[in-house]
C-alpha cells in the first residue's frame, strides 16, 4: 500500500458571510484552489458554513448527511479523486452533532467523526454549543495511504482522546477548528509522534510533523497550505543512534528526509521520499529502532524490577553500539 500522500489544508481567514450558502461558496472556492494542486486529502475548517450567520436556530443551521454541503464537497472529491474532510453541524435522528465527514476519492462517505467534547454555551454547563450532542467514540479511519484520526476544536483540551488515537495507531490527526490552536498542537504531535494537520476559521492552518515542527502554514495571502508527506515514518531517540542520521543521509541523499529540528532535541525523524524505500528496510540496514520501541524496552525492565525480578537481556537492533556519542 502506498504511504506517501499530498496533504492540503485550508484557512477561512475570518472571511465570514451572513448566509450559510455564502460561507459554503467561499470555502468551496478555496477547496477548488486546493484541488488544482492534485492533493490526496484536503481538510476544511470546523462547521465552515456557519460563522457570521445570525437569526437561525441550531436546527435550522444543521444539515443532514447526505445534504447540500456534503454533496457539493463529494462531487469535487469524486471529480479529483481526493479525500476531503468536510466538517459541519449534522442533523441525525432528532439530534445535532458537530461532525467531520470523511469523503472518499469516489465521493462516497467513508466515515464520520462526531466531536467528543463540544464546549458549553451556558454558564451552568447545561447546554453544549447551543444544543450539540457529544459523540461517544474516538474512531480511526483507514485511508488508502494510512490510518488517520480526527479531533475538532475544543477536543484540544482533552489529552486522553489524543492519546487514544496514538494507541489506535493513527499516523496523522486532522484538527478542524474555529481558532488557531497554537502550541498544544505542536505538543501533541511531539508527544504522540504523529502528523497533525489543522484547518481553522481564524488564524493559521498548519501541517505539523511528528516531532512538533511546523512544516508549512497558511497566511492572509495564501489560504491553502500543501505538503507531500509519508505516513511511513519513524521518530527515533538519539541514544545508540548518534551517527545514524548522517549515515542514512550519506547513502540516501535526496531519497530520505532525516530531520532533527532543535539542537537540544533528543529525537529525529526518518521519512522516506523514494517509494522504493521503507522505514522497515532502513531500520534493518542501519540498525535503529523507534522511540516507542526504545521506551517499551525500558518499560519491560521497570516492570520486572518492580516485581522483584531480574531484567532479562534484550536484543535491540542497535546491538553493542555506544549509547552516547
Amino acid at each position: 500500500m502506498p504511504t506517501r500522500a499530498r496533504i492540503a489544508t485550508i484557512a477561512q481567514n475570518g472571511r465570514f458571510h451572513p448566509t450559510i450558502d455564502g460561507n459554503r461558496q467561499y470555502v468551496l472556492h478555496l477547496l477548488d484552489e486546493a484541488l488544482n494542486q492534485h492533493p490526496d486529502l484536503v481538510c476544511l475548517p470546523e462547521a465552515f458554513t456557519l460563522p457570521g450567520v445570525r437569526g437561525l436556530t441550531l436546527q435550522q443551521r444543521a444539515e443532514p448527511v447526505p445534504g447540500p454541503t456534503a454533496d457539493a464537497v463529494a462531487r469535487r472529491a469524486r471529480d479529483h479523486r481526493c479525500y476531503v474532510v468536510c466538517p459541519l453541524k449534522r442533523a441525525r435522528d432528532g439530534r445535532i452533532y458537530n461532525s467531520a465527514v470523511i469523503i472518499g476519492r469516489d465521493g462516497a462517505i467513508c466515515g464520520i467523526y462526531d466531536k467528543a467534547c463540544p464546549v458549553t454555551s451556558t454558564h451552568d454547563y447545561t447546554v453544549l454549543e447551543d444544543g450539540v450532542t457529544p459523540g461517544g467514540k474516538i474512531p480511526f479511519f483507514d485511508l488508502d495511504f494510512g490510518r488517520i484520526g480526527v479531533q475538532i476544536c475544543f477536543d484540544l483540551g482533552f489529552a486522553e482522546n489524543w492519546a487514544a488515537l496514538a494507541e489506535s495507531g493513527a499516523r496523522m490527526v486532522l484538527w478542524p477548528s474555529a481558532y488557531d490552536g497554537g502550541f498544544p498542537l505542536w505538543a501533541f504531535a511531539y508527544i504522540h509522534h504523529y502528523w497533525v494537520v489543522s484547518s481553522v476559521r481564524t488564524g493559521r492552518s498548519r501541517i505539523i510533523d511528528p516531532c512538533g515542527q511546523i512544516m508549512c502554514e497558511t497566511n492572509s495571502d495564501f489560504p491553502v497550505a500543501i505538503r507531500d508527506i509519508n505516513l511511513d515514518f519513524a521518530v527515533c531517540h538519539l541514544d545508540f543512534n548518534y551517527r545514524i542520521p548522517q549515515q542514512i543521509l550519506a547513502k540516501y541523499a535526496g531519497r530520505v528526509d532525516v530531520r532533527r529540528h532543535e539542537p537540544g532535541c533528543s529525537h529525529f525523524v526518518v521519512e522516506p521520499i523514494d517509494p522504493a524505500l521503507t522505514v522497515a528496510s532502513l531500520q534493518k540496514e542501519f540498525g535503529f529502532e523507534t522511540t516507542q520501541q526504545y521506551h517499551d524496552r525500558h518499560r519491560e525492565v521497570y516492570r520486572r524490577l518492580r516485581e522483584g525480578l531480574a531484567p532479562e537481556p534484550q536484543n535491540a537492533l542497535h546491538g553493542r553500539r555506544p549509547q552516547y556519542g
